[in-house]
């Protein structure tokens, strides 16, 4: 996934904002001020963060050469996908949006609507 499709796929998710609290090469995607998303776009080995379910992790770890333990995350609840073509596009867009959903889940009923689906 070449990095104009990455941001172009993260910024049409509902409700998504992009941050650069750590300075100008961290972007960090939240939603309603919750952190979904955080990748290098200009790094020489481009990868992505996200969130994913405890009970997926080590099952993607696993069966998935190009998915790892979150780095400088929580190991329990976050993944870092390499952006290398070690996992294909239309699966790092899948774990995209799962980490997004997982967010919005997360969030009060109040500020979820119109962020679901």
């Amino acid at each position: 996934m070449d990095p104009d499709e990455l941001t172009a796929y993260l910024l049409d998710l509902n409700g998504a904002v992009e941050t650069y609290p750590f300075g100008p090469e961290a972007r960090v995607m939240k939603v309603a001020g919750k952190v979904f998303s955080i990748d290098q776009p200009d790094a020489p080995r481009r990868s992505i963060t996200l969130k994913a379910l405890p009970e997926n992790v080590p099952r993607l770890i696993r069966s998935v050469a190009g998915i790892e333990p979150g780095y400088h995350m929580n190991k329990r609840h976050w993944v870092t996908v390499r952006l290398d073509g070690s996992v294909p596009a239309d699966h790092v867009r899948e774990l995209i949006a799962e980490s997004h959903a997982i967010i919005v889940a997360a969030l009060p009923r109040a500020t979820r609507r119109g962020l679901e689906g």
